[in-house]
């Protein structure tokens, strides 16, 4: 036994070579199934029925709606789906929800002005180089590394917005120090996606870094309040009235506990009930949220803040998806970089690693065998990034 923790504590077989194949063989298998995706598709369908892109349909319908002049009926179920099914003449779909508040249908507007596809296609790419943009001053020498990473992908394939998370979060800890207002205005938009933003004052008040936090909440009020002037309050009704579906989906198992990556998910695929699993998120969330507030009070460095942050609020969030795994890929590259540096310490390149191929394997462990990777992986990763956080090596950036 002490064999074997040693390997995994020290993982000495991962050399960089080795690590420079194995994100070849991930980056051409992830690449080969989206391609495979693509090719079976059957006048735009895969082969059990669904658009290429799965999860986008729901952003494309409700842009088709707001620009008919009918924003309030993304959230109303039979006109959401019906605007869905249009996209794909002579077929039934199976529902896409859209459970985003009336601010992200700001960022879906446009999307309708083109035909599915092509909408699709943009969408990808646009948020893509934007979240690249924004990892860049990660990904110093990695670009191998990110392309490979298993969570892009699955942002692909899904459709999905995990770049554009990932791209304004990223952007937001670029700007931290040298411009302060602007990485608030960036985080204030992930208002979007209101739970991607219940660490934020942790951290931020923990830091210190009040003109952002001001800044951020400027930014969400002025998004919410311009998403109220161009919609109107009925949409805004219709989505606190589509809130009990959204909590429904979660605790009913409409999208899959096995599919979830939270640690709430991972109780109730184990059986436990809504109390039970409800507690065990608020207990992490909350132990989480002490933890970061330490490591952001212990360190004046923004990539490190960002790091932790990132980390914390993917733990928080009882609904998560493999997409949102994307969001991972800041503390994995930050840890690189510290690595790179300083050399890695115990544990780090198993967990690491462990952490690199979660989005490709934790839903279909979760599904086998009803082992939920993800929440312990992840809290694995947050105590790396926690620990490099509140003891530094000097001059580490």
């Amino acid at each position: 036994m002490q064999a074997v923790l040693a390997v995994l504590r020290d993982a000495t077989w991962l050399t960089p070579e080795r690590a420079r194949a194995y994100r070849t063989i991930l980056l051409v298998l992830c690449a080969a199934e989206a391609a495979a995706i693509a090719a079976f598709a059957h006048h735009g369908l895969d082969p059990e029925g669904r658009p290429v892109g799965t999860d986008f349909i729901s952003f494309w319908a409700a842009s088709s709606l707001a620009l008919a002049g009918t924003p309030a009926q993304a959230y109303d179920v039979t006109a959401h789906w019906a605007a869905q099914n249009a996209a794909f003449p002579g077929t039934e779909l199976a529902y896409s929800a859209f459970f985003y508040p009336p601010v992200f249908l700001l960022a879906c507007l446009p999307l309708a002005l083109l035909p599915y596809f092509p909408a699709l296609i943009a969408w990808l790419t646009t948020t893509g180089a934007c979240a690249w943009a924004a990892l860049r001053h990660l990904s110093r020498g990695q670009g191998m590394a990110l392309l490979a990473f298993p969570a892009v992908w699955q942002n692909v394939m899904h459709g999905q917005n995990g770049f554009l998370t990932t791209a304004l979060f990223g952007a937001a800890i670029a700007c931290l120090d040298t411009a302060p207002i602007a990485a608030g205005l960036l985080f204030g938009a992930l208002i979007g996606k209101p739970h991607f933003m219940l660490m934020l004052p942790v951290a931020l008040i923990a830091a210190g870094r009040w003109r952002t936090l001001a800044a951020a909440a400027v930014s969400a009020a002025a998004l919410c309040a311009l998403s109220l002037a161009l919609f109107g309050a009925d949409t805004w009704q219709a989505f606190l009235a589509d809130a009990a579906l959204a909590r429904e989906t979660l605790e009913q198992n409409f999208v899959g506990n096995d599919k979830m990556q939270s640690a709430f998910a991972a109780v109730r695929l184990w059986g436990g009930g809504l109390p039970l699993a409800y507690g065990a998120q608020a207990a992490l969330a909350t132990a989480v949220a002490a933890v970061l507030a330490r490591a952001c009070h212990n360190t004046l460095n923004a990539p490190a803040i960002g790091a932790a942050l990132a980390v914390a609020t993917i733990l928080a969030s009882p609904f998560l998806l493999v997409y949102d795994l994307m969001l991972l890929a800041i503390p994995l590259l930050w840890l690189l970089r510290q690595a790179a540096q300083t050399g890695f310490r115990p544990w780090e390149k198993t967990v690491m690693a462990a952490t690199f191929i979660l989005p490709l394997i934790s839903a279909g462990l979760a599904h086998a065998l009803s082992i939920p990777l993800a929440p312990f992986m992840i809290t694995a990763l947050f105590a790396l990034v926690v620990r490099r956080v509140n003891s530094p090596p000097s001059g580490s950036p």
